[in-house]
């Protein structure tokens, strides 16, 4: 139980002690946990609703709970609440198999005597002085999205890494090597401080935006060169240290929090929080590729801070994109005071490799600012060979002019050429924040697959073949593609699949081939159930898709649509929803399909019903009403008919209660 009182002062967290007797609160107080907490929703509209729901990371208690208020407000003294674990979450860590309370009676700040203080668990805040320098968390690069995980996806910035160090109401600003770049980036370290923020580490990157509003990293160099930083954008995504405690054990999700709760009403527009995208790995990154942008980074929503290269962190490009070093350079041939080609290599295995050239994608006055700087870096000698059939240049030998390993550049390239030269390369930019030494050929690495089996995660293998098979020509989409979102909502659709039989629509040739249902196991499925025969007389066994790997299996085999019944296992003749599926005709605005789920609810709620809607998947809606599983099919059905036939005859200009196209011209078919 909990019990709603006045606003306190956020000092009085740490109060502890006795309250006199005859005192408001009287009697002994302590805390028993602390933490952070997340709201799931907007908490100002739970509150006023009575139902206030979020997350926990606390020393003692996590997962996600919920407030219910049993009095409305003003119907007593004071408004009384019960605190409520939510299901399906552990309340404690998983490992905590006893009663938490009696467990961990004491305060998390003042144990009592005898009692050592309990140690911060894997996940807590702990007290720490703020460090001088930082270590930056780094990302794999993945050949592919990951199917399943908790991941936090944002867009993938094409710009500089920095982190901020604010110490004193001072701010400086660190590059990924450990550079400062306090005054080259002054604009965006005052901006900071005229924020007034606590002690802290930020972690962000640092970008200019084009006249789309789309980062542009040519602008950004141009503007950091010229000391045009005014304009610069600072977006920050991770907070690492604040305020005396350190939060790189603290799950990614919280510390996103703890920054979004530093910079909220803060804001401005050089300073801005990286909004997570709400959309699955696949969906942001094809979303990216369409705006033209470099690529998503997605995180593990629960996992800590590491100063080092992490698959808690992953990157997924658009297009193939790193940074080599020039070795050397090539004079245009009409104009030989610009670079007409730069030479390029990467490290492995502690030497340099050849990377071929790149001859494009800088202006003319880019081309000549490079030529300037190179030459005074040229050397007698080459830093390394081309290999055999990786030519420097399209240039005669001796054309080339070698130079010191020491710049690094960005490269957007079409991909590996076998005798190990990129093709189709584009210069992207000068990348002074990144050190030579640390330029190695990436290489996508695969996403580990999601080992839990709580919710609707795949936890047994299911192998895709032909995964490249593209299932839909107008958009592309692949079978591969079908796979990971179906891995994305199982958590969404099994409570809806795993207790009623199911039809599958399969598409072999594509959803613009043949199709065909089936409602019956032709071999074993992992994740299906069949049913006992005996459950449907006189019928082939029914499936029941009860398990992610069903989802994943059924891709397999090409279903592109899963079919529920209206009743579910235990009782397959009593119904326990209805579904009136409003199909628009030709000539049906949206709107009008909007005002007619709109009519369908009120007319079943004039009849004690209450509905909730869906998407059909095609043009139309979907009004699902729920019911006590207490009538027979015919009954159901009955009265469902008698539901449409009203609404047409009622609404001859709105609805139709006869299938076929040419009925349904200008008006909504119900089914």
């Amino acid at each position: 139980m909990a019990v709603r009182v006045e606003d306190h002062p956020l000092s009085y967290r740490s109060f502890e002690g006795g309250i006199p007797a005859g005192h408001y609160g009287a009697g002994r107080v302590i805390v028993w946990d602390q933490g952070y907490w997340r709201p799931l929703g907007d908490p100002r509209d739970g509150l006023a609703r009575g139902k206030l729901t979020f997350e926990l990371e606390g020393e003692k208690l996590r997962g996600a709970w919920e407030l219910i208020r049993t009095l409305r407000p003003g119907s007593s003294k004071q408004e009384t609440w019960l605190l409520i674990k939510r299901r399906g979450d552990a309340a404690v860590r998983p490992s905590d198999e006893f009663d938490v309370i009696t467990a961990m009676p004491d305060s998390v700040l003042s144990p009592a005597p005898g009692r050592p203080r309990r140690a911060a668990r894997p996940g807590s805040a702990r007290r720490a002085a703020l460090p001088a320098r930082l270590d930056l968390q780094l990302a794999t690069l993945a050949a592919e999205p990951p199917a399943g995980g908790d991941w936090v996806v944002e867009h993938k910035l094409d710009g500089y890494r920095i982190a901020a160090r604010v110490q004193r109401g001072r701010v400086a600003l660190f590059t990924r090597a450990g550079h400062d770049w306090t005054d080259r980036l002054r604009p965006l370290a005052e901006a900071l401080e005229a924020l007034k923020l606590p002690p802290a580490w930020l972690d962000g990157e640092v970008v200019a935006l084009n006249e789309h509003g789309l980062p542009d990293f040519n602008r950004l160099q141009n503007a950091i060169d010229n000391a045009h930083t005014g304009e610069l954008v600072f977006f920050l995504f991770d907070l690492p240290f604040v305020n005396g405690q350190d939060l790189r054990e603290v799950p990614l999700r919280a510390r996103r929090g703890q920054l979004q709760a530093l910079l909220a009403a803060r804001e401005t527009q050089q300073l801005r929080f990286s909004e997570a995208l709400p959309a699955s790995p696949a969906e942001a990154l094809a979303a990216a590729c369409r705006l033209g942008l470099e690529g998503v980074m997605l995180k593990r929503a629960d996992s800590p801070y590491v100063g080092r290269r992490s698959d808690s962190w992953l990157k997924l490009k658009c297009q193939q994109r790193q940074e080599f070093i020039v070795i050397g350079f090539t004079d245009r041939r009409d104009a030989p005071e610009e670079v007409g080609a730069l030479l390029l290599a990467y490290h492995e295995a502690g030497e340099l490799k050849s990377a071929g050239a790149v001859g494009t994608g800088w202006s003319a006055a880019q081309g000549r600012a490079l030529h300037r700087q190179l030459a005074r870096q040229e050397t007698a000698e080459p830093a390394t060979v081309a290999t055999p059939g990786n030519r420097w240049s399209r240039r005669a030998p001796g054309s080339e002019r070698w130079v010191k390993p020491e710049m690094v550049v960005e490269v957007a390239f079409g991909g590996w050429a076998p005798e190990g030269r990129i093709r189709h390369a584009v210069f992207r930019g000068v990348r002074a924040d990144k050190a030579p030494a640390g330029v190695q050929r990436e290489a996508a690495q695969p996403v580990r697959a999601a080992s839990t089996s709580a919710g609707g995660r795949v936890t047994a293998p299911v192998v895709i073949t032909h995964p490249d098979r593209v299932v839909d020509a107008t958009s592309g989409l692949r079978k591969i593609d079908v796979v990971r979102y179906l891995e994305s909502v199982a958590d969404r659709m099994l409570p809806h699949l795993r207790q009623r039989p199911v039809s599958l629509v399969r598409a072999p040739q594509g959803v613009a081939g043949q199709q065909f249902f089936q409602k019956h196991a032709e071999a074993p499925m992992a994740g299906v159930r069949v049913l006992d025969a005996e459950r449907w007389p006189g019928h082939a066994p029914l499936l029941v898709v009860s398990r992610a790997e069903g989802l994943v299996e059924a891709a397999q085999l090409n279903v592109i649509e899963f079919h529920t019944w209206n009743a579910t296992t235990r009782q397959l003749r009593r119904p326990d929803r209805v579904v009136f599926d409003l199909d628009p005709g030709e000539g049906v605005p949206w709107s009008q399909v909007k005002e007619a789920a709109l009519l369908m609810r009120t007319l079943l709620e004039e009849l004690g019903l209450r509905g909730w809607l869906k998407t059909s998947g095609g043009k139309g809606l979907h009004v699902v009403v729920p019911l006590q599983a207490r009538r027979e099919d015919d009954e159901v059905k009955a009265f469902a008919k008698a539901v449409t036939l009203h609404m047409a005859r009622t609404l001859p200009q709105r609805f139709v209660a006869k299938s076929g196209p040419a009925n349904r011209v200008g008006r909504i078919f119900i089914d």
